[in-house]
């Protein structure tokens, strides 16, 4: 009996749809429809059952023979990871707490903070599935033990909430959730500054812009960002600087340099990339302060994606030459290679972008699978290679769902 996600992908077939105008259709981002498609997400709930198959112009039955038998609405019913997630963030963050009695309870701080440390670990390494399930309980859990603490806690309760905040954050506008990765930027903002972490606030301000930059709303991910910089400019170019206050405002400066290559900004991209090196070299050392992975390697990499933003694929692939990112997180590995083979389509090198996509996949599978850069060059090059396409590319396509 075949699955959902392969009748999603056959009835699409039929009507000659592609993933993104489905996408449309029902009101989600590609990289949605392709995790449906290859039964990464499992779509529980009736009206997202509903709003497919009027797409699909099929019934839910045709989708899920046993819909019948699913629930409109429970809150007890276990969805996909991705979509509970979503759930989570929905709505006031502790409904039960609102009207409850205050109490002054004694958090486990270790089992908190372990939890955190895991929920990072997996987004950094696009383990998206077992991020976001791990995310589902802590982000609760969190909730209710900042707001029931004993005063000696609540500061690095709302610490650690504002961090899984951010994975989260980090998480969904990866995968182009760019609504939900907004929500959750912004609590985390709220939720540092409650627990006087200034600089977790403005750490909230950069996943914010990247929120906005996959929303295409360049505007408002400069303004977030350069928001930000100023806050930061008068400290951070101080010879008192911490690291940490370094690592921010570098990050925050690489943000606006994505910005303005996406805007065709040239003069003012680069200006940002020299800022964010100085600062780099300030810091001397790759680090991961607020999870930013900011450091000199990480200016590299980003230095590659703006020049493949800007077309200068010639530029892209010298610096790449001179980058060694093993030190840094499979996502930042998985990126990088992905930037590498935008940069070698764009010259037709078709059997080196090949290879760095499928090194990208090799650091980070779910990354190269959903990232909408990875699957439009997939197709790219599919084009380019026409009938004479190698068997290892069309089995990257079929992993991936990007076959036309």
């Amino acid at each position: 009996m075949s699955s959902l996600g392969e009748r999603v992908s056959e009835y699409r077939a039929r009507r000659g749809m592609s993933q993104r105008e489905l996408a449309t259709e029902v009101g989600r981002s590609e990289s949605w429809v392709s995790q449906v498609e290859r039964d990464v997400l499992q779509v529980e709930r009736v009206p997202v059952l509903q709003a497919l198959a009027d797409a699909l112009g099929v019934t839910v039955r045709d989708l899920r023979p046993d819909a019948a038998a699913l629930p409109h609405t429970s809150s007890e019913h276990k969805v996909s990871d991705l979509e509970a997630l979503r759930m989570v963030i929905t709505g006031h963050p502790a409904p039960t707490l609102v009207l409850a009695p205050p109490r002054q309870l004694s958090a486990d701080l270790d089992d908190l903070t372990r939890r955190v440390a895991d929920a990072w670990t997996l987004t950094h390494a696009s383990a998206f599935s077992e991020a976001n399930a791990v995310l589902v309980e802590l982000v609760p859990d969190l909730e209710a033990a900042w707001r029931q603490a004993k005063r000696g806690q609540r500061q690095q309760l709302a610490r650690l909430l504002a961090d899984a905040y951010q994975a989260a954050s980090s998480a969904f506008a990866r995968l182009e959730e760019a609504d939900a990765a907004w929500v959750a930027a912004d609590r985390a903002v709220t939720v540092a500054e409650l627990g006087g972490d200034p600089l977790g606030a403005l750490s909230g301000l950069f996943r914010m812009a990247h929120a906005f930059i996959t929303l295409q709303r360049l505007d408002q991910a400069e303004h977030v960002a350069q928001t930000g910089i100023d806050a930061l400019a008068e400290t951070a170019e101080s010879d008192t600087a911490t690291p940490e206050q370094l690592s921010v405002y570098g990050a925050l400066h690489l943000v606006r340099a994505i910005v303005y290559a996406r805007a065709g900004q040239r003069a003012q991209a680069h200006d940002m990339l020299e800022a964010a090196r100085r600062i780099g070299q300030r810091l001397g050392e790759d680090r991961n302060d607020y999870e930013t992975e900011f450091g000199p390697t990480n200016v590299e990499l980003h230095a590659i994606a703006v020049a493949a933003d800007l077309g200068d694929a010639g530029q892209a692939l010298d610096i790449a030459a001179n980058v060694d990112p093993s030190a840094l997180s499979a996502e930042r590995q998985s990126r990088f290679y992905i930037d590498v083979a935008r940069a070698h389509t764009q010259r037709r090198h078709t059997g080196e972008a090949l290879n760095a996509l499928l090194q990208a996949e090799a650091q980070a599978p779910e990354q190269t699978y959903t990232h909408v850069l990875a699957r439009q060059l997939i197709r790219d090059l599919l084009a380019l290679a026409g009938r004479r396409a190698p068997e290892e590319l069309v089995e990257l396509a079929r992993r991936s769902a990007a076959l036309p």
